[in-house]
C-alpha cells in the first residue's frame, strides 16, 4: 500500500519539517491527506512548487505518482455536498497509479440521473459509492451492480443526519449483499479498499 500522510491534526511545524525530510531523503511518491490552508501557507515557496496540490481534496502529492495498475474505478458521489470526500477517493487512486472515473449528482433524489449513468458504472472493475443523508445510494447501487461495492458514508446532511451517523448506519445495515462500508467520510480509506482488491486482478483487462 503507498505511504500517506494524514496531516489535519499534525502543526504546522510539524507539517514543513515531514515535507521537508522527505523532500530531501527519498525520490518515491508521497500522498499528503487532509492539508489545511494554513499547514501549505507556512511552506517555503520552494518547498511549495513540489507538490501538486489539490485544494478539493485537500491532498498533495510529492515525487510524482505510483506505476499504473490494471483495472478501472469509478467514483459515484449522491451530490455535489459530497465532492470532497469524492475527490479525496479520486485522488489516492490516481496516485496509486489506478484509472479512476467520478460520477456525481447521481443520488436518489434523481434516480433518472443515475438510470443514464448505469452502463459506464457497470464497466467499473471496482465502485466506489459516496452518499450522505441516508446513504440510500449505497443500497441502490447495491442491487443494480455487479462489482465489488466500497461505501463512503458522508458527513453531509442535517437534523437526524447530522454528522454521518445516520448514513454510517444505513450503509452497515444495506440489503444488497456483500458491500464494503468504510468510516466517515473516508474517502482515502475507501480507494485504498479498492486498490487492495485490484492488486487480485493481476493481468485484468484495461
Amino acid at each position: 500500500m503507498p505511504e500517506a500522510v494524514l496531516c489535519e491534526p499534525k502543526s504546522v511545524e510539524q507539517f514543513a519539517a515531514i515535507v521537508a525530510e522527505l523532500t530531501q531523503s527519498t525520490d518515491q511518491p508521497r500522498l499528503f491527506t487532509r492539508v489545511r490552508s494554513d499547514q501549505l501557507a507556512s511552506l517555503p515557496a520552494g518547498l511549495l512548487e513540489r507538490l501538486d496540490i489539490d485544494p478539493v481534496s485537500r491532498t498533495a502529492i510529492l515525487h510524482g505518482v505510483r506505476p499504473p495498475r490494471p483495472g478501472r474505478v469509478t467514483v459515484v458521489a449522491a451530490g455535489t455536498s459530497d465532492a470532497a470526500v469524492a475527490a479525496e477517493a479520486e485522488r489516492t487512486l490516481e496516485f496509486s497509479g489506478v484509472r479512476v472515473e467520478s460520477i456525481v449528482d447521481v443520488g436518489v433524489a434523481g434516480l433518472w440521473r443515475l438510470e443514464e449513468r448505469l452502463d459506464e458504472i457497470r464497466a467499473a472493475d471496482i465502485v466506489i459509492a459516496v452518499a450522505g443523508m441516508d446513504a440510500a445510494l449505497v443500497s441502490v447501487l447495491g442491487g443494480l451492480v455487479a462489482a465489488p461495492l466500497v461505501a463512503v458514508p458522508t458527513s453531509v446532511g442535517y437534523g437526524v443526519a447530522t454528522g454521518g451517523s445516520t448514513a454510517l448506519h444505513s450503509a452497515l445495515a444495506s440489503c444488497a449483499q456483500g458491500v464494503t462500508v468504510v468510516n466517515i467520510d473516508n474517502g482515502f480509506g475507501a480507494a485504498c479498499a479498492a486498490v487492495r482488491m485490484l492488486s487480485l486482478l493481476g493481468g485484468a483487462a484495461e
